[in-house]
């Protein structure tokens, strides 16, 4: 049995990486491995952005996460430097920066690249989409 994590530095719409990457979580957590967490990067950070919005007949990536998330207790680990320079922010990180509004909301979390390095220590195997 093996401790996989996830780096996503795809933005949603911009490639078929983040399905992928949805897909291969899925595939994890049916298997006898562990999936330890996803860690969102560089422009896949825009995939917590809560205020995404979804055509009624497309796929909802968003929603996949959260889902995911919620029924496998899989950490969303969202890099805060990467998040605030695309505009998604936690409601804390709106606070700290004297913004109104934030559109990064549980299960996803606003996090340090520390966090990237202790995953990537605690897994067997990081896979990057």
């Amino acid at each position: 049995m093996a401790n996989i994590s996830i780096l996503i530095t795809s933005a949603p719409s911009s490639s078929q990486h983040v399905h992928s990457a949805l897909r291969f979580a899925q595939t994890v957590q049916a298997s006898e491995h562990k999936l330890l967490g996803i860690f969102f990067y560089h422009d896949g950070v825009l995939n917590a952005n809560e205020l995404q919005t979804t055509a009624s007949d497309e796929f909802n990536l968003y929603q996949a996460w959260v889902d995911l998330a919620q029924q496998h207790h899989c950490p969303l680990l969202v890099c805060v430097t990467a998040a605030s320079k695309r505009g998604v922010l936690s409601q804390l990180d709106a606070q700290e920066n004297d913004k109104v509004n934030f559109n990064l909301a549980p299960p996803f979390q606003s996090v340090g690249l520390g966090d990237l390095a202790q995953l990537m220590c605690d897994s067997d195997r990081l896979l990057q989409f």
